[in-house]
């Protein structure tokens, strides 16, 4: 029930934030690989990008690979939060004291993370795929030619095997375990913060809302270098042998942006990352504390 409420959580969370997903997308593949001025600017800031893709693609290319998000959000976060959720009950996030032990957090966060990065991985391959897709006028990075999430994985599996789904799991894991580690330390701490300073009733919904605000911040700020390598490394091309023609794994996608783009070029779309993550962190964990609340009233 852990694993089925958590991916249900993240459902919800993903209907809302998706646009911000395919514009976070887009303005982190621009200018791949160039040094600033060298390229055009098709998107200039977070709401710039929001209006010139539904001028130019239309409202439906604001939810662009909104099937397999969410199919990734519910066996991604399914596994991520569940697996949370049952280190959580057994006690091991508490120190002797009772008190969450921040250490503790972060290692049960980064383990449950990878988890879900290996699990999720080849629907999120299909996703930023798809949410790179573009009119001409305004395409950036590589252009696949999907028809739709089972059409892109069938032509995958078709062209490199079961091993092409996990292509770009390299950089999903330390994504999401570094994500996770931040999101979900920063969650139990803040709540255990809040109700200590008795802001809130101690069930009110609003102690799980402002926790997930304060952890959107962490989660952002130590999220998007990997997130930006992750997406350009999903969607690089390849060539016969499923080998990627743009960077060799995670850290020649890491050091090559460095290098060429500068620190900036690692923190590309951090405030679409913001307008995004944020709403999507605390709607997420604001969702899955209140399911889990309500299952064990009910139950």
């Amino acid at each position: 029930m852990d694993f089925l409420l958590s991916g249900v959580a993240a459902c919800g969370a993903c209907l809302f934030t998706n646009p911000l997903e395919v514009v976070k997308t887009r303005m982190q593949l621009q200018g791949e690989l160039r040094s600033r001025g060298t390229y055009q600017v098709y998107y200039r800031n977070v709401f710039h990008a929001f209006y010139t893709i539904g001028k130019v693609d239309g409202l439906s290319g604001l939810q662009k690979g909104l099937a397999p998000g969410l199919v990734y959000q519910f066996f991604m976060n399914g596994f991520r939060l569940g697996s949370y959720a049952i280190i959580e009950s057994s006690g091991y996030i508490h120190n002797k004291n009772g008190k969450v032990s921040t250490v503790r957090t972060t290692v049960a966060g980064a383990l449950s993370g990878v988890v879900g990065a290996v699990m999720g991985s080849p629907v999120y391959l299909v996703k930023t795929h798809l949410q790179s897709q573009a009119t001409t006028s305004i395409a950036v990075g590589h252009q696949h030619k999907h028809q739709g999430m089972i059409h892109a994985l069938k032509v995958i599996y078709k062209e490199h095997g079961v091993l092409g789904l996990w292509r770009g799991s390299s950089a999903a894991v330390p994504r999401v375990s570094v994500g996770s580690a931040a999101q979900l330390s920063t969650f139990s701490a803040s709540k255990e913060m809040v109700l200590d300073l008795q802001v809130f009733p101690k069930n009110s919904w609003l102690v799980a809302l402002s926790a997930g605000m304060i952890s959107s911040v962490v989660v952002v700020l130590a999220m998007t270098p990997f997130d930006v390598v992750s997406t350009r490394l999903y969607n690089q091309p390849v060539d016969h042998l499923g080998k990627g023609e743009l960077y060799k794994g995670f850290a020649d996608c890491f050091s090559k942006t460095l290098k060429k783009e500068g620190l900036t070029g690692l923190y590309k779309g951090l405030g679409a990352s913001y307008f995004r993550l944020g709403p999507h962190t605390i709607l997420s964990l604001f969702f899955w504390d209140e399911l889990r609340k309500f299952y064990r009233d009910f139950r």
